[in-house]
């Protein structure tokens, strides 16, 4: 029997997306992150549990408000360079979002093909996780409905270019075992990894969309696998924050995006012509600095450094930080880097020599167990 896709989708609207997903709340468990951190460094794999979720702060909602009111408009003109990008590109392109951060960047790019453009693109929401690639069942069901060619993977931004790296093995994989031809076409935002040349710009810029957890992102978690839960030929799991629902921020932040797209059609389609004739070949030089911060802070597992303001947030809301580098004192786009590291005891050091506007260190917790 074939999977069904969740319904309803979080509190995305059902218009909006098909999270090719299981809801898997009270089944999955839910554990402490320095806990987590501990066994994930000694070989558990991260997808088998959740961290725990909490609400915002009333302090941290208000740095989140304040870059509402100040990133949104670069969020609406990055969508739509990107939208124009992948229809430019892609002849009748599908989305397929990598949950979670993807989802609301697709989100808004369906919303934005549709109101400025003219054109309904279908949207989907898969798991994609690291080490154990994309979930096959959820590719084989858009596979019996579409070409291969036709899908091109959405993500929010990249920090050294894991995902990227890990979208084109899966797709590889799934080519060998399936007879197939799926490209690895992935569109983000935001590429300070210079990992993929569907991006809208290289900059590490501050998306609101990264800065919360769930409540940003349809009251969904990030995505679950492990054999107990599970099984063969089944969607991966999410499971559904409902009881953070009065907190939810999901419509707030996408609504409010979509109401830059008009006044900033010229500035869009200005900037459209340069953007397509621009050199964007992958060049991979984000991986090249992550290996100089690990030289010089003595960090030889690459996956404890989280280049980028997004993956800089992630570890302050989910990992165990060591430390946050900084590039420049004051930046604007760092409060809520800030005032989350000071919530957390997180020192925060001036590290000026990087591309990227922020690094999270993971504390190595490999000595440290039950």
């Amino acid at each position: 029997m074939e999977p069904v896709p969740l319904m309803p989708p979080g509190s995305f609207r059902p218009e909006d997306v098909t999270l090719l997903l299981q809801d898997v709340t009270g089944r999955v468990a839910e554990r402490p992150a320095a806990l987590r951190e501990g066994e994930i460094q000694r070989g558990r794999h991260y997808s088998e549990d959740l961290p725990i979720e909490q609400v915002p702060s009333p302090q941290y909602l208000e740095v989140f408000s304040a870059l509402l009111k100040t990133q949104l408009p670069a969020v609406a003109r990055y969508t739509g360079l990107l939208t124009r990008l992948v229809l430019e590109e892609i002849p009748n392109p599908v989305l397929v979002s990598l949950v979670r951060a993807g989802v609301p960047c697709g989100v808004l790019m369906r919303r934005y093909a549709a109101r400025e453009l003219g054109r309904e693109v279908p949207h989907y929401g898969v798991s994609i996780i690291r080490g154990k690639g994309f979930d096959e069942a959820a590719i084989t069901w858009l596979l019996r409905r579409y070409r291969p060619e036709q899908l091109v993977f959405v993500d929010g931004w990249t920090g050294k270019g894991m995902i990227t790296r890990q979208l084109s093995q899966s797709c590889q994989q799934y080519n060998a075992r399936h007879g197939t031809a799926l490209r690895p076409t992935l569109a983000v935002l935001a590429d300070p990894a210079h990992s993929t040349a569907l991006c809208a710009t290289r900059e590490d810029f501050v998306n609101p969309s990264c800065c919360l957890n769930s409540t940003v992102c349809g009251l969904i978690s990030r995505t679950v696998h492990s054999e107990a839960l599970i099984a063969p030929g089944q969607f991966h799991g999410v499971r559904v924050y409902r009881e953070f629902q009065e907190a939810d921020q999901t419509s707030r932040y996408l609504d409010g995006v979509c109401e830059y797209f008009a006044p900033l059609r010229g500035k869009i389609q200005e900037e459209f012509p340069a953007l397509l004739s621009r050199d964007r070949t992958p060049d991979w030089r984000g991986m090249e600095v992550v290996r100089h911060i690990g030289a010089d802070f003595g960090i030889s597992d690459i996956n404890r450094i989280k280049p980028s303001i997004g993956e800089t947030t992630r570890v302050l809301l989910r990992r165990v930080p060591d430390r946050i580098l900084l590039r420049e004192e004051g930046h604007p786009g760092a409060a809520h880097i800030l005032l989350l590291a000071r919530e957390r005891g997180v020192p925060v050091i001036l590290y000026p020599h990087m591309p990227y506007l922020c690094c999270g260190l993971i504390a190595d917790r490999r000595g440290e167990g039950p």
